[in-house]
């Protein structure tokens, strides 16, 4: 599989404590099963995850059926283009990774709006709640 990110280059993992992707590869990486296009490599927020909540998409509440434990701000995930966009759109959109994030995404999105959210994420990122 692998891919390409939003900067051109070669898509780096984006994370693997929960498993993240479409494919639980602990990447971005999109393909034809993929239509809802889990692109977007996200550090989640209480914000967002509130915002995902509020729009059908509980990304907080484990699934053991699906092997998810629900996440907590500060994880790292593959979101699907579009729920990012509307969160953007809402005012509540989490901060990405770039070299994460797939270039699939900005069938979408446009690089302009990526870079305004991008950071690095820390070595311990639960200061990310906000």
């Amino acid at each position: 599989m692998g891919g390409r990110n939003v900067l051109g280059g070669e898509l780096d993992p984006c994370g693997t404590d929960p498993v993240t992707g479409f494919y639980r590869d602990g990447s971005c990486t999109s393909g034809l099963e993929d239509v809802g296009s889990h692109t977007v490599c996200a550090v989640v927020t209480s914000e967002f995850l509130d915002h995902q909540r509020g729009i059908g998409n509980d990304l907080s509440s484990p699934m053991p059926e699906y092997l998810f434990p629900g996440l907590v701000p500060g994880d790292r995930w593959c979101v699907t283009a579009i729920n990012w966009l509307r969160a953007h759109d809402d005012g509540a959109a989490a901060p990405i990774v770039l070299a994460s994030t797939h270039e699939r995404a900005l069938e979408l999105i446009p690089i302009e709006i990526l870079r305004e959210y991008a950071v690095d994420v820390p070595p311990d990122p639960s200061g990310l709640e906000a």
